[in-house]
């Protein structure tokens, strides 16, 4: 009999997970040397160049510490979808598997992240005409216009998505009208998930009031710090063009500088819209597969050691030999 082959083991990717503040970018920093790995960013509005303040970006000294891809890559004007952020991160996960390295994905976008490990459906491309009449009609007839069109083209895809929830429903809208069939078929048709890696999800569940005080901080120092300047100068850069602009942080800025509430308001309604965004991921990705939790904020050195030792055990996790 001859003796068994050993299947090589597939490469590990470790994904880095968990809401807005919670210390991501310190973990997987701390991976990233620990490891020998380079981070591969998914947060969608760290992707776009001059947006600084308001990302919570890593900073040019933790950049140094390991090398960072698909950070300020797309024009303040330019815009990436879930499936194309799938594609280009796929071709730097293989560029990483190449060099032998260990890949660490890490941020808060759930739909990017969904769309990297798990797929999307095969749907249309964008069609940016008829996103600007659905988003004229919108602010014409207010939102609940565009779930009365989803309902009569799709009932089941209008029943999960918010009436209020405009980019979904002009996507879905989109997607009805250029493939001749509901969206909700379109499901059913599979997804093309990433294969060629061993997933590790480390997802980062700090207690709710701690978190929120971080989160209030981080607010108060972007602030503090320039947020309102730099979204001012990207205003008259770019004016609405910069889509970016409508994000946390930079809306209420924006509407500090039209003169729609003053310091003290806009400060506080970017610490609620941030607050009300990390119940969001939790909720979203409470529904991620495996994922290993860990009770605390990335940079406390208890919640390193626990990461790394689940890194280092799936490292060396056994894998089974291939009888002949």
């Amino acid at each position: 009999m001859e003796p068994a082959l050993k299947v090589p083991a597939e490469p590990l990717l470790v994904v880095v997970l968990g809401p807005t503040a919670s210390g991501k970018t310190a973990l997987s920093l701390a991976l990233a040397e620990r490891f020998r790995g380079e981070i591969v960013n998914c947060d969608s509005v760290a992707m776009y160049r001059e947006f600084e303040v308001g990302t919570a970006k890593p900073s040019a000294a933790e950049r140094a510490r390991a090398l960072h891809h698909l950070l300020d890559f797309v024009q303040p004007t330019g815009h990436v979808t879930a499936g194309e952020y799938a594609r280009l991160a796929r071709q730097v996960l293989e560029g990483i598997k190449s060099r032998g390295t260990l890949s660490v994905v890490v941020g808060g976008t759930g739909l990017y992240l969904r769309a990297l490990l798990e797929g999307l459906f095969p749907g249309p491309g964008r069609s940016e005409e008829l996103r600007e009449r659905l988003r004229e009609r919108a602010n014409e007839k207010g939102p609940g216009y565009l779930h009365g069109v989803l309902g009569r083209l799709d009932t089941d895809a209008a029943r999960k998505i918010h009436a209020n929830d405009t980019p979904k429903l002009i996507r879905a809208i989109e997607v009805c009208l250029a493939s001749r069939q509901r969206m909700t078929e379109m499901w059913k048709q599979g997804r093309d998930a990433l294969t060629g890696f061993r997933i590790l999800r480390l997802g980062l569940n700090p207690e709710r009031n701690a978190l929120y005080d971080r989160i209030n901080q981080r607010a108060a120092h972007m602030f503090e710090s320039g947020l309102v300047e730099e979204t001012q100068r990207l205003i008259e850069k770019y004016g609405a063009a910069a889509h970016p602009l409508t994000s946390l942080g930079y809306k209420q800025a924006g509407q500090l500088l039209r003169g729609e509430m003053d310091a003290p308001a806009a400060l506080h309604a970017a610490q609620q819209a941030h607050r009300n965004y990390a119940k969001r991921q939790m909720t979203w990705f409470r529904r991620e597969p495996d994922v290993a939790w860990l009770g605390g904020f990335g940079d406390d050195p208890a919640i390193q050691r626990s990461a790394t030792a689940l890194v280092e055990q799936a490292l060396i996790t056994n894998i089974p030999a291939l009888k002949t």
